[in-house]
């Protein structure tokens, strides 16, 4: 079965540790991947002022990071899928795009498309030839990305990190 813990390597190394604001990161604000309407709905003001805002942002450690990969490892019960390398694009795909990192993976399992994993989603999942679901997330992802930028052309200048980070994700068998 998959492991956390050799998921969180490879996306601080695409994430960064750094807060950012780019100004067309439809994400807004952003510190090791986590943005602000994320950490906002985890509900932590970790300044202690009253609200919730980029101040809090910018004092994520990598123990907030750890738990905010820990609820996207949960949203997929990425612990019962049986090989690591569809695990870890599956919740990357999560981690970078929310529910269509679960809508679009059920729709491609022929499950319903609820954003839930279940017992289905994860038996069918399972139960694929891996090497090919693999491929088959892959492509989907890729798509779905190039549809960002198709939708909103002031996305493309991410384009080309965003592919970059999906070719980071290989196959493995073991």
């Amino acid at each position: 079965m998959a492991n956390i813990e050799l998921l969180g390597p490879k996306i601080s190394k695409w994430e960064g540790f750094k807060y950012t604001n780019r100004k067309n990161d439809r994400g807004g604000p952003t510190k090791m991947g986590i943005t602000i309407s994320t950490w906002k709905a985890q509900g932590y003001d970790l300044d202690g002022d009253g609200d919730i805002d980029i101040y809090d942002l910018k004092l994520i450690t990598q123990k907030d990071f750890n738990h905010i990969l820990r609820t996207r490892w949960i949203m997929w019960k990425a612990d019962q899928i049986k090989n690591q390398s569809v695990a870890n694009i599956l919740v990357d795909w999560v981690w970078g795009s929310g529910s269509w990192g679960i809508k679009i993976p059920q729709r491609i399992l022929g499950v319903t498309q609820d954003g839930v994993v279940g017992p289905q989603t994860l038996s069918v999942l399972n139960a694929a030839n891996q090497k090919n679901i693999f491929s088959i997330i892959r492509y989907e992802r890729q798509k779905f990305l190039h549809n960002i930028v198709k939708n909103d052309p002031s996305q493309a200048e991410n384009i080309n990190g965003w592919i970059n980070r999906l070719n980071d994700f290989k196959f493995s068998a073991a």
